[in-house]
């Protein structure tokens, strides 16, 4: 949908007047999955995908809350900012202003906003992160409240803490706010250190494939492995005392492995300190132009995520087994949050329809499942479009 058609229908919607417009993108993680809550490294690019949020201030203490994907609507004081909605999708946008409320900030006037957004749902791209950036920017600069991007990204994440109940750690809401075209983003998610990496990817193209197996962090299974994440830490802690388990190295992990306890939380520990450390290795190789190196290292990824995480689940090792059956793939591997979703691939040019038809059509075979699939373009972060 065109800037045209968005402003046609908020009027058809809100009526005549001026209105703007703020854009933030999803985002596909090349490789660093559950290490962000653990104080690890990820490695994110925004991509062209994301949401639109379309606002007008009004003179009334009301906040109206509509959008072109879903039909409910809300109509809220602005009095009860700080208060979910059901469980509604607006308690994304709401979860928001209850942000700007905690820092004492007061809305004496309230806003007509409309969203559209063509990340797809439950894809594990990060609709969610989107949907709370373009909500954050949106509101910063209507009511002209001077909050700096990384102050914004830290809210939203606290939105999705505080009124979806998905215990998330930074980097959805850091891709977002912080995307740059043709770059991904080094992330220190204990310190928020980053840097913003070329992605030259000569004659390969990162292409997403979504299951349409929805995934659903709010299942309570995510919530579960971060609990698991700091049982892991504890037991560390019984050895060398750390609060996150990305102070712990693997040759230290593999000294005291086999005196965990719980074995199930040892496998968690082991999936997130190798995973930082294959995403540390993981950039260096971009950088040095070693694609072939990064592929194994995606590879390796998505098999600890399946064996010794939990989280790919057989609609996403279905799409990876199918992906490495073709001759041109670097390498596959799950993205996002898991429990369904998409994977994400890095293939080369000649081979990327063949990629479409084959992995598609054999992943339909063997699920039931019609799959997405989209050649990415690697996108700036949230901005005011008009």
């Amino acid at each position: 949908m065109d800037i045209d058609q968005l402003k046609s229908k908020f009027t058809e919607k809100y009526g005549p007047g001026e209105v703007h417009c703020y854009f933030a993108p999803g985002r596909v993680n090349l490789i660093g999955e559950h290490t962000d809550y653990n104080g690890g490294f990820v490695f994110p690019c925004a991509i062209s995908f994301g949401t639109c949020c379309l606002i007008r201030k009004t003179e009334r203490r009301s906040v109206n809350f509509a959008s072109l994907n879903i039909d409910f609507e809300a109509f809220v004081d602005v009095d009860d900012l700080d208060k979910p909605v059901g469980r509604e999708w607006v308690n994304y946008p709401v979860g928001v202003f209850a942000q700007f409320l905690k820092r004492g900030i007061s809305f004496n006037e309230g806003a007509d906003i409309l969203i559209y957004g063509n990340v797809p749902n439950g894809a594990g791209l990060s609709s969610s992160a989107s949907l709370e950036m373009a909500s954050a920017v949106a509101v910063n600069d209507t009511w002209n409240l001077g909050i700096g991007i990384h102050d914004l990204i830290k809210m939203a994440q606290k939105a999705e803490h505080e009124f979806a109940g998905v215990m998330c750690g930074i980097m959805d809401q850091f891709a977002s706010g912080m995307g740059k075209s043709d770059h991904a983003i080094y992330l220190n998610c204990e310190t928020l250190d980053y840097e913003l990496v070329p992605v030259k990817l000569n004659g390969i193209k990162i292409v997403i494939a979504n299951t349409n197996s929805p995934h659903k962090l709010d299942s309570g299974v995510y919530n579960q492995r971060v609990k698991e994440c700091r049982a892991a830490v504890e037991e560390i802690s019984r050895y060398k005392p750390i609060k996150m388990l990305a102070a712990c190295t693997m040759e230290e992990f593999g000294a005291i492995a086999d005196r965990f306890e719980d074995k199930v939380v040892m496998r968690r520990a082991r999936h997130v300190i190798s995973e930082i450390e294959r995403t540390r290795e993981a950039v260096s190789q971009l950088k040095n132009n070693n694609l072939e190196r990064f592929g194994v290292l995606m590879n390796e990824s998505h098999a600890s995520l399946r064996d010794d995480y939990e989280v790919t689940g057989p609609e996403l090792d279905t799409m990876v087994e199918e992906a490495y059956k073709i001759e041109g793939v670097i390498g596959s591997r799950m993205t996002g949050g898991g429990f369904g979703g998409c994977t994400v691939s890095l293939v080369k040019d000649e081979a990327v329809d063949i990629f479409i038809e084959e992995v598609g059509k054999n992943y339909s075979e063997r699920t039931g499942l019609k799959p997405e699939f989209y050649v990415a373009e690697i996108s700036d972060g949230a901005k005011k479009l008009f």
